[in-house]
């Protein structure tokens, strides 16, 4: 899954939320790591369009590996460190 193109980018979005506030600019007294990054900011930071970076936000939502969070600014993102942790150990026993 994250050979593809399509995963190196769905890596490099979770290796970014990893620490929000090294990669996106926060709004005033705005936690990034606690409320999370607008799927606007991903887009811009990728260099796609809105549409193609919600693509690859809920294809992670829907995995587990994302929460959102509904805000004045819209839906942001954020990792789920549980869930990644669990995946992380199911492929370190090889399935």
């Amino acid at each position: 899954m994250m050979g593809t193109p399509s995963g190196r980018i769905r890596q490099t979005i979770l290796d970014w939320l990893k620490e929000p506030a090294a990669h996106f600019s926060a709004p005033r007294r705005r936690d990034l790591a606690e409320t999370g990054v607008t799927a606007r900011a991903v887009a811009a930071k990728l260099g796609v369009p809105r549409r193609t970076a919600v693509a690859h936000l809920d294809f992670l939502t829907r995995l587990g590996l994302l929460r959102t969070r509904r805000s004045c600014r819209g839906t942001c993102y954020r990792r789920d460190e549980i869930r990644i942790a669990e995946v992380a150990r199911v492929f370190e026993k090889g399935w």
